[in-house]
């Protein structure tokens, strides 16, 4: 009988470039409805069309994307941009967005993991986070694990909120400093989020980057 050889290492054999997974937790929750789940659907469509143009990006960078609203919902696994298609987003639901960050920052592991067993170079993974309301979850042990996996460099968590975001959890929530969307600029969000994975992808895996200022006069962002 002959030995099935497992996809990921087909997949690997195929692209044995170094990985930079990021995986996006995105809120769908009833608040999110009308123009903020429209806009942010064009905004994944954004990320997907600026990373396809860049050749090392397409191969190294990866993509997840997770949704909560009101349940915690993996859309489409890691896969490298060639591949990757935005998912359809519905708003719906409560926010459990301490079950989604505990969800992301499994899932990056897991996935360091697989590059490990299959001898591919990573980068340090991103988690970035995007929500416009409170967490409908206990949030504190997820934000234990973030603080575990920033101290460990396992992962980067980034945190985004919107319209009525509560940015004291989110600041207790993260390492960083979590930054408020200003308006609907979803699409100018992703593509600085292109625009950093891009940069990570053409650097070094153990390199530090300074990424843009997002909060400049011009930028998509405020504190």
């Amino acid at each position: 009988m002959t030995e099935q050889i497992p996809f990921a290492a087909v997949e690997f054999a195929a692209n044995p470039e170094p990985r930079c997974a990021c995986v996006l937790l995105l809120d769908t929750s009833a608040s999110m409805s009308g123009a903020r789940i429209s806009e942010l659907q064009e905004g994944l469509a954004v990320l997907k069309n600026e990373l396809s143009q860049d050749l090392l990006a397409r191969k190294r960078v990866e993509l997840a994307v997770v949704t909560f609203g009101g349940s915690v919902r993996m859309l489409s696994e890691f896969m490298t941009v060639d591949q990757f298609e935005p998912p359809i987003l519905h708003a719906d639901g409560l926010t459990p967005l301490g079950a989604a960050v505990t969800t992301g920052l499994e899932l990056v592991r897991n996935r360091k993991r697989v590059y490990r067993q299959n001898g591919i170079a990573c980068y340090r993974p991103w988690v970035f986070l995007l929500t416009d309301g409170e967490p409908s979850d206990p949030w504190q042990p997820a934000a234990a694990a973030v603080r575990h996996a920033e101290t460990a460099r396992e992962s980067a968590f980034f945190a985004v909120g919107v319209g009525e975001a509560n940015l004291d959890i989110l600041g207790k929530l993260s390492v960083r400093q979590p930054l408020m969307l200003r308006g609907l600029q979803f699409r100018q969000m992703f593509q600085w989020l292109s625009t950093s994975l891009k940069s990570v992808s053409h650097s070094g895996v153990s390199d530090e980057l300074s990424l843009q200022n997002p909060t400049a006069p011009d930028g998509w962002a405020k504190l």
